[in-house]
């Protein structure tokens, strides 16, 4: 049996019907806030850093499959810690991951994965931009429009247009909470940019306002 299998957290049943209405009862939670999370896997966490990547996959996609909430947070989360030993061939595994008990908590998680997978490997962004851009299902979309959130001065703005252009008029809230979000983030770098893109096409009230927060009268 390995550390992944032996893993277990031990949560507060008061606290997990809350959490879980909290994701409109979508997934059984134990009942664990973040921090007694990271507290209970720190071991594991720590342990995982000395693990064989393959091993580790493995452990990451078993948590993953788990039906409380939480091990789902701490399989990303394992992921996260080990972000600088994984190569393109892993992210390609783990892209996978983002299709699977989908909502925005774990996707948005696996995003900031990515996000800093791309900060490490720079040279790699477009290959890992292209595993989300343009797919059949809409979270995996979702990533490729947020994928360089983190990414300021470092933005690419033609992978950024490539994103959000075929979803501009997609009336899924998640998309377009997606494209008002990475709009608004890059205004904070170039206001000037993300202006001039609003004022040339034409985006739906909701990415409007998400875009526009801190352009002021930039906008239109």
């Amino acid at each position: 049996m390995t550390i992944f299998n032996q893993f277990q957290l031990i949560g507060d049943p008061a606290l997990s019907t809350e959490m879980a209405r909290y994701m409109r009862n979508q997934f059984p939670f134990t009942g664990l806030k973040t921090p007694e999370r990271k507290r209970q896997s720190k071991e594991l966490m720590t342990a995982s850093k000395k693990i064989a990547i393959p091993e580790l996959l493995t452990g990451i996609v078993l948590l993953f499959q788990r039906e409380e909430r939480e091990y789902q947070y701490v399989a990303i989360d394992l992921m996260v810690a080990n972000v600088k030993r994984l190569t393109f061939a892993d992210i390609q595994e783990l892209a996978k991951l983002v299709t699977q008990k989908s909502w925005w908590d774990t996707v948005d998680a696996l995003r900031k994965a990515f996000g800093d997978y791309i900060r490490l490997y720079p040279n790699e962004k477009r290959q890992v931009f292209e595993l989300f851009n343009g797919a059949d299902n809409f979270w995996l979309r979702r990533v490729a429009i947020t994928l360089q959130l983190m990414e300021k001065e470092k933005t690419d703005t033609k992978m950024l247009t490539e994103a959000i252009l075929p979803d501009i008029d997609t009336p899924e809230f998640f998309i377009q909470k997606a494209i008002g979000w990475a709009l608004r983030n890059y205004s904070k770098v170039d206001p000037q940019w993300v202006g001039k893109f609003m004022a040339s096409h034409q985006l739906t009230r909701l990415a409007t306002r998400e875009g526009s927060k801190y352009l002021g009268n930039q906008a239109g």
